[in-house]
């Protein structure tokens, strides 16, 4: 059984191999390590780019992908049916939780604006907004909203949840029109699909009452640039974003410069940890395979 993972750390945070398995690092497409017709077990590069999914088609013995992310838009629909796509549910959890909680907190407690001051040797005083009371909306109550709920509770908040599908204590997307205008922070957790893709248009922009919080740790196509940017131009929003479309986003590009926008380049789950949950989880799988057990995560609908 060949296989092949990302990078050299993962070998020996797989954990024990099943009898047979050969493990291999392919950390790009230029750096095949041998000849990839016999690959059964693929994790591919984090954040892998079009040039990596099309290595599947050199793959005939491919049987399984295990994605370090959570997101599997750039894979669903694109492999054989022979192939089974799994996902990296609960890997990026607590460091997409934790990147949330601090956007939020920086945007709020006006962060960025004290740092741009610090930087002029300023000593801008002022008075802050706070969590403390705040409704926020977790459009995406899937594990990484469940990890996100569980940080924002000591913070004295109410939260509401959304899914595609309405649930027992979580309501569906079609009540969007009626929650977005009591929420004061709205955060998107959802995969990207087709129904997601320009999920927050001008539309769901104008359901947000004056001075919201809208917070994308997503995809970046789950938001129209153009609305969005149209909303922080005028002030009446603010946003926070740790991916856009395009991405990166051009270095001219307005909402770069906006007071009321808070930027970084998809980072929420670029941490230490990340290679020791990912790989963790890869090598359950690679056991579960072997064993004939049913796997985890795998990725229906593009979720």
């Amino acid at each position: 059984m060949k296989v092949w993972i990302a990078h050299e750390t993962g070998r020996d945070l797989l954990g024990p191999l099943p009898a047979g398995a050969v493990v291999e690092v392919m950390p790009a497409p230029g750096e095949l390590p041998s000849d990839p017709a016999d690959v059964l077990f693929w994790v591919p590069p984090f954040l892998a780019k079009p040039d990596v999914v099309a290595l599947v088609e050199r793959m005939p013995a491919l049987r399984v992908v295990q994605l370090m992310t959570a997101g599997a838009d750039a894979w669903a629909g694109r492999l054989p049916e022979r192939v089974t796509l799994c996902d990296a549910r609960g890997v990026h959890d607590s460091p997409t939780a934790e990147w949330v909680v601090a956007a939020i907190l920086s945007y709020l407690r006006c962060f960025p604006e004290f740092a741009r001051a610090q930087e002029r040797g300023h000593w801008a005083y002022r008075q802050t907004s706070e969590l403390a009371g705040k409704r926020v909306l977790i459009v995406g109550a899937g594990s990484i909203g469940r990890a996100l709920e569980a940080r924002l509770v000591p913070f004295d908040v109410s939260i509401t949840r959304v899914a595609r599908r309405a649930r027992a204590g979580v309501h569906g997307v079609d009540e969007l029109p009626a929650l977005l205008p009591e929420a004061d922070v709205v955060v998107l957790l959802v995969p990207l699909t087709a129904e997601t893709t320009g999920l927050v248009d001008k539309g769901f922009l104008q359901y947000l009452g004056d001075g919201a919080l809208l917070v994308n740790a997503a995809r970046g196509p789950v938001v129209d640039t153009a609305a969005v940017t149209e909303e922080a131009v005028s002030g009446r929003i603010g946003f926070a974003a740790d991916v856009t479309d395009p991405e990166p986003l051009p270095a001219d590009h307005a909402l770069w410069r906006l007071p009321n926008v808070l930027i970084t380049p998809h980072v929420a789950g670029s941490v230490p940890g990340l290679h020791r949950r990912a790989y963790g989880l890869a090598g359950e799988q690679l056991r579960r395979l072997a064993a004939g057990v049913a796997l985890d995560n795998i990725v229906s609908d593009g979720y």
